[in-house]
């Protein structure tokens, strides 16, 4: 029996796999930092940082990339209580198979442990594209 990769606590695989692939996704990731990394190497931003290092090679190499990334200054919109974040990152994938086949493999299980000990919440949320007007060129009329 071959043994099972790596997974990430809270990964929802099946999830995943149940919707279409015929198509790039955006994975939006929300974060809130800890004040003090678990292992004690600095801030839960720095612990971050170490892991972005590392899972920059992870998404290229599954020919992704970061789109976006941003800290949080305000919730505009819903309750501030329910919505506390620190810093948001835009990730494009060119499949969700692509992000699970990163997020399961044995080089991502290294680098998570930098993300467990400097994120104190972390949510992924998979996004489908239905607009886009970033590439829009306005007429001359």
């Amino acid at each position: 029996m071959t043994p099972r990769p790596p997974t990430v606590e809270h990964l929802n695989i099946e999830a995943l796999s149940g919707l279409p692939d015929d198509a790039p996704v955006v994975m939006l990731n929300l974060m809130r930092f800890r004040e003090r990394s678990l292992d004690g190497d600095g801030s839960g931003w720095d612990a971050y940082l170490r892991y972005s290092a590392l899972t920059i090679k992870l998404i290229k190499a599954q020919g992704g990339t970061i789109a976006w990334t941003g800290t949080a200054e305000a919730v505009a919109l819903g309750s501030p209580e329910d919505n506390r974040w620190d810093y948001a990152a835009l990730v494009r994938y060119p499949s969700r198979a692509a992000f699970i086949a990163m997020m399961t493999s044995p080089a991502y299980a290294k680098a998570n442990l930098e993300r467990e000990n400097g994120c104190a919440a972390h949510t992924i949320l998979a996004l489908r594209e239905t607009y886009n007007n970033l590439g829009h060129v306005p007429s001359k009329e």
